[in-house]
């Protein structure tokens, strides 16, 4: 797997050509953005990897999110339906609530992000009342919700200080897939069934990485 990341476009090139691209280095070796980016768009001063993820989720209405071994990802709207489907294991989240296979800590987060959706990552935890004085545990429930495919990032918003000037690392602004995709994915992604969705996904990254051994795979897609 040849490819370098220099600019925004190589990045949109790389998440469309392969469908599934994580972010940093993980159990499939040499299949990231850390490992195949120039250095010069990762850690320059110059706007790069880090500036480019909210411009690439809204130009191209891909899925990120920490999917896969609790680390980010890029996932093409395609994929994500086969993603999706294979995590719930089927169940909307109400469903899953019901027979008992989510806590409620989980549901009221996952309630406040669809009420809200699109929301700051800030005021969600407001919202919830998350934080030193408050409930603990928010970054745990929203990775959770993202790796069984509930919740996405929408885009990453910069703070800008009285002079106008963005600072810091970029707040997430989470969402639902059913708010971000709309019928195209909340039409499609129980069509087929969670075992037929993980075959597709396993054999994409076999296509992908055909040295790849099978355990990795599998251990990747979780």
């Amino acid at each position: 797997m040849r490819f370098t990341i220099r600019t925004k476009n190589d990045l949109i090139n790389a998440v469309e050509r392969f469908g599934i691209l994580p972010y940093f280095a993980n159990t499939l070796q040499g299949f990231s953005i850390e490992e195949h980016c120039a250095p010069a768009a990762w850690f320059s001063g110059e706007e790069g990897i880090w500036e480019w993820k909210g411009p690439v989720i809204q130009e191209m209405r891909c899925a990120y999110g920490k999917f896969f071994e609790k680390k980010a990802a890029f996932v093409s709207a395609e994929w994500f339906l086969d993603l999706a489907n294979y995590r719930r294991d089927g169940y909307d989240f109400d469903a899953r609530y019901d027979d008992g296979l989510a806590a409620w800590r989980d549901k009221e987060l996952y309630d406040l992000v669809a009420r809200h959706a699109p929301v700051l990552s800030k005021e969600l935890k407001r919202a919830g009342n998350y934080g030193k004085d408050g409930k603990k545990g928010f970054d745990t429930i929203i990775n959770r919700l993202q790796a069984q495919g509930y919740v996405i990032t929408d885009d990453f918003v910069y703070m800008q200080d009285r002079y106008g000037a963005t600072y810091g690392w970029g707040v997430a602004k989470y969402t639902t897939p059913e708010v971000f995709f709309g019928k195209k994915f909340s039409g499609k992604v129980y069509k087929r069934s969670p075992a037929e969705s993980y075959e597709r996904l396993f054999q994409h990254l076999k296509s992908l990485l055909p040295k790849e051994s099978e355990a990795a795979i599998k251990k990747f897609l979780g």
